[in-house]
């Protein structure tokens, strides 16, 4: 018998690449700048298209340890008590390619931390680590945007990438991020035509394409992975078919696993808690990797790890 023809996609489109951080070459401070996109096939199908851009592992930081997780402090020790050393440790022994900042002390409702005070944790941050940042605030949609306001002061010229972008609030941060030459997350709620609405909105007010990176929500394992799969799967069949409005990176925030009961509940019958919340935040990555994703958002550095070796044997390794 002769070899089986492995069917082949031929794909008109290619999902456009966003470079973040900024080099001292480009008056910026980062050790090096990361690449996502550039897809012109589906995920690890590298028969099919090219995948040019390793998909990137952002860790997690908060400026503000209220309410966080008891399993998640656990890897990073006292280094959690500040950011900086938190950021410092991600990169260093658990080498984080980027460290995503979420400044949630400056919610109104609960610690209500001035913007520049913020900024100045961004600022540390920044001196901390040599890799570019994303940066989020704490929701609320006025103080945040005093808070970006002052976040792209403090690092200009750093090419940050700004959370978040939403249909009803997009144009005082996109103004901030166009100001600042920062790139802005495009977030929508498992909708591929509001992913496409947000995407044209912010293209109308002058937010370039290679300025945009794409949050359709990453639904967690238990509830509701499958529909946030095929939400991203559809997004990037549609891009690659010719749709430019789609043609943007995806980013997944995989850190919603561990708010799932069954991921850290106390319960001897479900195993360690502290094993399964690790497996748990892993497997949900690796749905949102092979269903689109150029970038995670992940609180675990062990499940880092675990998607690092994954990534590894997808790309062709060993």
């Amino acid at each position: 018998m002769g070899d089986v023809p492995i069917p082949r996609e031929k794909w008109i489109g290619r999902i456009g690449t966003v470079e973040l951080g900024a080099t001292s070459a480009e008056g910026g401070t980062r050790g090096r700048k990361i690449f996502i996109g550039g897809q012109t096939g589906m995920p690890f199908l590298t028969y099919e298209g090219a995948m040019p851009n390793r998909p990137a592992i952002a860790g997690e930081v908060v400026d503000t340890i209220r309410d966080y997780p008891d399993l998640a402090k656990k890897p990073f020790g006292d280094a959690i008590n500040d950011a900086a050393a938190w950021a410092k440790a991600w990169v260093d022994e658990y080498g984080a390619d980027l460290i995503c900042l979420r400044l949630l002390s400056t919610n109104p409702e609960e610690e209500d931390r001035p913007a520049e005070e913020a900024a100045e944790t961004v600022r540390r941050v920044l001196e901390a680590v040599s890799v570019p940042l994303i940066i989020y605030g704490c929701g609320h949609e006025e103080k945040d945007a005093k808070t970006m306001e002052a976040v792209s002061r403090i690092a200009a010229k750093e090419r940050l990438l700004l959370g978040q972008a939403e249909e009803t609030a997009y144009k005082s941060i996109s103004k901030v991020a166009m100001g600042g030459g920062h790139a802005i997350i495009a977030f929508s709620n498992l909708d591929i035509n509001l992913a496409k609405q947000l995407n044209i909105l912010l293209n109308d007010i002058g937010v370039k394409k290679e300025n945009i990176v794409m949050d359709p929500l990453q639904a967690s394992l238990g509830t509701g992975l499958e529909y946030s799969y095929s939400v991203n799967e559809r997004i990037g069949l549609a891009a690659l078919s010719g749709d430019s409005m789609l043609q943007i990176p995806m980013v997944c925030d995989i850190t919603t696993s561990w708010k799932t009961r069954e991921a850290t509940e106390e319960n001897e019958t479900y195993g360690n808690p502290e094993t399964r919340a690790v497996w748990w935040e892993a497997a949900t990555g690796i749905a949102a990797l092979v269903s689109g994703a150029s970038m995670l958002i992940v609180r675990s550095p062990h499940a880092a790890r675990i998607l690092n070796d994954a990534l590894d044997g997808l790309l062709g390794g060993e």
